[in-house]
């Protein structure tokens, strides 16, 4: 890896963890209470973003910085697979498991479904 490489990936990710804390903020704000809403809006919303980063990157050839920056970096910082693995446990744990379960499905596939849409949003 080279030093601009390196560089890139700790400015994007300097960016994506207050990105993360801001939105979870706003979400809890408009849904006391409510982390699951907040934790999978994170995660799919970056899905989106690294979706249509890729696409960008097949389609317009975006280089490895701005990949390094945006994908590695921003959304590897912004992402939070650990919130949404403890956010799950945590609903196991109160006997909560039909939500627990569609926590799961749920931030898998609309996670997938907004990383497609952000290929093509990308490609086009």
């Amino acid at each position: 890896m080279t030093v601009t490489l390196y560089l890139a990936v700790m400015g994007g990710a300097v960016m994506g963890a207050p990105a993360r804390y801001l939105v979870e903020h706003a979400v809890y704000r408009c849904m006391p209470g409510n982390t699951v809403w907040a934790i999978m809006g994170v995660n799919v919303s970056g899905s989106l973003l690294f979706g249509l980063l890729s696409g960008l990157a097949l389609h317009h050839h975006v280089g490895p910085v701005a990949l390094a920056l945006v994908g590695t970096g921003f959304c590897g910082a912004y992402t939070t697979f650990s919130a949404f693995t403890l956010e799950t446990w945590l609903l196991v744990e109160e006997g909560r498991r039909l939500k627990a379960a569609l926590n799961v499905v749920g931030t898998v596939v609309v996670g997938l479904l907004g990383a497609g849409a952000g290929v093509a949003l990308g490609l086009a």
